[in-house]
């Protein structure tokens, strides 16, 4: 699936990625994904045009949580980390428009499996860009709340 805008295999049972086209979440079906996770807002530009029933028409569970790129908000890395644990055995691929939003939900997420450590976990994200000072920011206070809780 490597076709995907910066798709990055975590494990056999998570991958990261830009957003998939049509074609590609039917291959993500074949490869025998069963959760799409979705971070981007529908109305972004590259989405399509009813991803919610695509993904259901492949038989694959369909989350999302609009992440506003300017300003994530705790609340939202709250419900994904509850959206992983509760699919933590189901093969899940976590996107948005171009794996920023993912590649940083997912790291802290993999943080608070205790998958990485805080130093692995910014390597994770660096590997896809370089977070901004809005989204460096949000990393750094996640950390500190994900630590206190």
């Amino acid at each position: 699936m490597t076709e995907i805008y910066n798709f990055h295999k975590v494990s056999d049972t998570l991958a990261c990625s830009g957003q998939p086209t049509e074609l590609q979440l039917k291959q993500l079906a074949t490869e025998q994904y069963q959760v799409i996770i979705n971070l981007a807002p529908h109305d972004n530009k590259v989405a399509l045009p009813d991803e919610t029933a695509s993904v259901k028409a492949l038989d694959m569970d369909y989350c999302h949580i609009p992440v506003v790129f300017d300003n994530p908000q705790q609340s939202e890395l709250t419900d994904f980390i509850k959206l992983m644990n509760q699919h933590s055995n189901q093969k899940t691929l976590v996107h948005c428009a171009a794996n920023y939003r993912a590649s940083a939900f997912t790291g802290l997420y993999l943080f608070t499996a205790e998958k990485l450590d805080e130093t692995q976990m910014q390597l994770f994200i660096e590997d896809v860009w370089q977070p901004d000072a809005v989204w460096q920011q949000f990393i750094d206070d996640s950390l500190e709340y994900l630590k206190s809780h």
